[in-house]
């Protein structure tokens, strides 16, 4: 379901332009407004306005906190000469021609919320296209996709991630730092922890869109083992060996 911003107020068909640079011109929706008003008849029914959609891309991050996208929206305004109706003393409107509508740039800033994931559709209402004959607004949706992300990864609401720890850390026990998208925590490694052991952060995941809460952070150790040995440091893991050797 549509993430919904019922609140926002406005209608505008669009050219979106992000703050990464990426365009989607409208023209053939301009063309299709203005450019057969001749043709249209001077008694018409209202009738809702067309929704649209457009791609956004956010960054692992911004789904995380939320964001926000600053659209240009070439876009239109009821004919002051007509109200919108596309018709004037029973006559095609020569102002708008017959659309009810007239073009005026503007630009808008919306919210992508905290939680978005692929697919995710936010609607903004009164966005779209502008209704024949006094009709209601078209909505516009933004149809969100995630980067990939260098060290998480995200299944639902939660991710998933290694974490490096030294060959003697999980020998002997002690701590060490994950990374959240929240920043980093100290996380108790038990001593003789196995390699591949999975360990579960509840509620360091991504935030639920809908509801409140999160999903939960899983953090799998990777055992870093040591490299560049001094003799000392050979010599104890030989001490080692020979006493693990008797314990079989």
């Amino acid at each position: 379901a549509p993430f919904d911003f019922g609140n926002w107020q406005g209608g505008f068909q669009y050219h979106f332009d992000d703050a990464g640079g990426n365009s989607d011109p409208t023209g053939a929706v301009f063309e299709q407004i203005f450019g057969r008003g001749s043709t249209r008849q001077t008694t018409r029914r209202p009738r809702r306005g067309q929704d649209y959609e457009q791609p956004v891309e956010v960054t692992l991050e911004e789904a995380f906190h939320g964001t926000q996208r600053l659209l240009h929206l070439e876009g239109t305004e009821p004919c002051p000469e007509c109200s919108g109706a596309g018709v004037r003393n029973g006559q095609v409107c020569a102002d708008c021609r017959g659309a009810g509508a007239r073009h005026r740039p503007r630009r808008l800033e919306v919210k992508i919320p905290a939680g978005v994931r692929d697919g995710s559709r936010v609607r903004i209402p009164g966005e779209g296209a502008p209704g024949v004959a006094g009709g209601q607004k078209g909505d516009l949706y933004l149809v969100v996709s995630v980067k990939p992300h260098g060290s998480f990864e995200r299944k639902d609401d939660d991710l998933h991630t290694e974490v490096s720890v030294p060959l003697t850390t999980v020998v002997l026990g002690g701590e060490v730092p994950v990374p959240t998208l929240k920043g980093r925590l100290a996380l108790k490694i038990p001593a003789e922890t196995q390699n591949g052991r999975v360990f579960r952060l509840a509620g360091q995941g991504m935030p639920h869109l809908q509801g409140t809460g999160a999903g939960d952070l899983y953090a799998k150790i990777k055992v870093v083992l040591p490299t560049n040995l001094s003799p000392r440091e050979r010599e104890l893991f030989q001490e080692l060996d020979r006493a693990r050797a008797g314990v079989h």
